[in-house]
């Protein structure tokens, strides 16, 4: 689903506000998954397997969609859209953390695959994973922007 005119107006119609709620989720999603997943280095966290060339910018993308697609919850008269979008966008940062992440870090896939079957099989499908988790953003996000132009809620404002 390409975003269409619509989509892009509603962006373009984004008081302030917005924006800044957008930034600042952004930068949030940037330290919430590349703090743990030690694409942004800390002596808290370590990373046996060293990050790939993709996982800055599946990460980077990422945080620009959920940071559109958290502002979209700043309230500007406009009726949210149903809870299957907020799912979407929920899976689509997990996705993206999982894929992220270093493949033996993460313990569940170490338990039930061991450690070369997380290098052979778990490795492998995290890029897909990334790819899966923007495509979910992506679609929350124009949902989210589609409810905002399909049912423009009136101005309340008193007349004097």
């Amino acid at each position: 689903m390409p975003f269409d005119r619509t989509a892009w107006s509603a962006l373009a119609q984004w008081p302030r506000r917005r924006w800044a709620a957008a930034g600042l989720a952004a930068i949030s999603t940037v330290l919430l998954v590349g703090i743990p997943t030690v694409l942004v280095p800390t002596p808290v966290f370590g990373r046996e397997v060293p990050v790939t060339g993709w996982a800055w910018p599946a990460l980077i993308v990422t945080s620009v969609l959920a940071g559109l697609v958290a502002a979209t919850y700043v309230r500007t008269g406009a009726p949210s859209a149903g809870d299957d979008v907020s799912r979407a966008g929920l899976v689509g940062g997990f996705l993206t953390y999982l894929a992220v992440g270093c493949p033996v870090c993460n313990k569940i896939a170490l338990l039930a695959l061991g450690y070369t079957g997380v290098l052979q099989w778990f490795a492998p499908v995290q890029p897909f994973l990334a790819v899966a988790g923007i495509a979910l953003l992506a679609y929350a996000l124009r949902r989210r922007l589609e409810g905002e132009r399909s049912c423009p809620v009136p101005d309340r404002t008193p007349v004097a």
